[in-house]
Parts: structure tokens; C-alpha cells; sequence
């Protein structure tokens, strides 16, 4: 894949792919999916039909883009979702990755390998979502956000611009987990505000508020909102 014009023989294309790609062994572009000049797309990777890959993204090996969600009899909620998926320039996702239909991403954003993004999140631009972080349905995230490896953003969460999310972060929507979900109202995960920086190891409780600037320590477990500029640790957590 050294080459600029480098199509491997064992790739499958049907989709649009724009000028100076490279595509790799058993990678498939189906059709209906767009992928913009100078992309490279890593062995085993799978762009799916209504994803737009824009300028030089590059997307490393068994990454799959534009996974269709699909319920089963398990689940409580029925997915919804756009027919479309669209990677800003330059961004990179890696090996393993997962990104369903219905994200949308924006420019030079690095998502790490075995991430895993659902339907309805948009993210800004020059974020990290780091290794094995997990982002559940319908999440915004705004730009340069920083969302260390193996943390959970659960579903409906709102994170301000230039927010630091650390590793290990839990995040919980749910507080009546046994009821049964026919109405999906009661779910709300955190408002995570701009600027705020949230430990290693912390938990968020559904509905909190984490206001600009605060500070949530490393293990910390946030039951209530966090005034702006605030700094808590504990369990639950207090101000300090």
C-alpha cells in the first residue's frame, strides 16, 4: 500500500473511490459508499454502503465503518438511525474499530483502535477517542475532546468543547435498570460541560451536570451536579 494508486487485486470496490487511494487486500468498499481522495484503507477493512469517507482519511485493518445496528430479542430499545455516516478529513480510525451508520465525525479526529461508536453520536473535530472507549447511541461530543482508553459514554451524554474524559470513566443513564424500557424518556446520561476534566476511574450517575471547568477526581462517584470551576473526589463525591 506503499503506492499512491496501490488497489489490491484481492479488494473489493463497488462503491466511489476518489483519486490517489489505496485500498488493501480483502478490504471492501460497497456500493453506495463514497471515499474521498488520498484515502487508505488497511487490509480487512469494510466501508459500508451510505458512508462518506472524506479527503485522507485512513482507516487501519479490520476496521468496519458504517455497521448497520440491528435489535434482537435481548434489547429493550428498538435502534434508530440515519442511513448515513460520514468521516470528516483526515481523521484516523483503527484496527478494529467499530462505527455504525447514522455518526458523524469531524476533521482530524483519531479514533482508536477497538473503539466502538453507535447510531446518532456526532463528534467534533481534533478529538481522541481512544483505544476500546465505547460510545453508546445518540452522544455529542464537541470539538478537541479527549476521551481516554476503556471509558464508557453511555447513552443521550453531552460533552462540552475541549473536555478531558480519563481512562476507565463510567457513565450510567439508567437509574431504574429493572423497570421495563417501553418508554426510553427516562433515559439521560451526563452533561459534561466545556473545559471540565473528569478522573481515572470516576462514575456519573444519570442526569448529573459536570459544570465548566470542574474537576471530578480519579475514582470519584458523582451522584449530584458540580458547580462551574468545582473541584470533587469521593465516594459520593464532595467538593473540596
Amino acid at each position: 500500500m506503499s503506492a499512491p494508486d496501490a488497489i489490491s487485486e484481492l479488494a473489493v470496490v463497488a462503491g466511489a473511490l476518489g483519486a490517489d487511494c489505496a485500498v488493501g487486500p480483502f478490504a471492501v468498499v460497497e456500493a453506495g459508499a463514497s471515499v474521498g481522495d488520498a484515502c487508505r484503507l488497511h487490509p480487512h477493512v469494510v466501508v459500508g454502503t451510505g458512508v462518506v469517507l472524506r479527503e485522507s482519511v485512513e482507516a487501519f485493518p479490520g476496521a468496519v465503518i458504517g455497521r448497520h445496528p440491528s435489535g434482537a430479542g435481548a434489547t429493550a430499545r428498538a435502534p434508530s438511525f440515519d442511513e448515513r455516516t460520514t468521516i470528516g478529513p483526515g481523521c484516523s480510525i483503527g484496527a478494529g474499530a467499530t462505527i455504525y451508520l447514522g455518526v458523524e465525525i469531524g476533521e482530524g479526529t483519531l479514533v482508536g483502535d477497538g473503539a466502538s461508536i453507535r447510531e446518532g453520536a456526532r463528534i467534533g473535530s481534533r478529538c481522541i477517542v481512544s483505544r476500546c472507549v465505547t460510545l453508546n447511541y445518540d452522544v455529542t461530543v464537541g470539538d478537541d475532546v479527549k476521551i481516554m482508553d476503556n471509558s464508557h459514554v453511555t447513552g443521550r451524554t453531552t460533552i462540552g468543547d475541549g473536555a478531558f474524559i480519563s481512562t476507565m470513566v463510567a457513565m450510567t443513564n439508567d437509574n431504574s435498570p429493572m423497570d421495563p424500557l417501553r418508554d426510553t424518556a427516562r433515559l439521560e446520561g451526563p452533561a459534561i460541560a466545556p473545559r471540565a476534566v473528569v478522573g481515572a476511574g470516576a462514575v456519573l450517575l444519570p442526569g448529573v451536570v459536570i459544570g465548566e471547568a470542574a474537576v471530578v477526581g480519579a475514582g470519584a462517584v458523582v451522584t449530584k451536579d458540580v458547580a462551574p470551576g468545582a473541584t470533587v473526589m469521593g465516594v459520593p463525591a464532595r467538593e473540596r
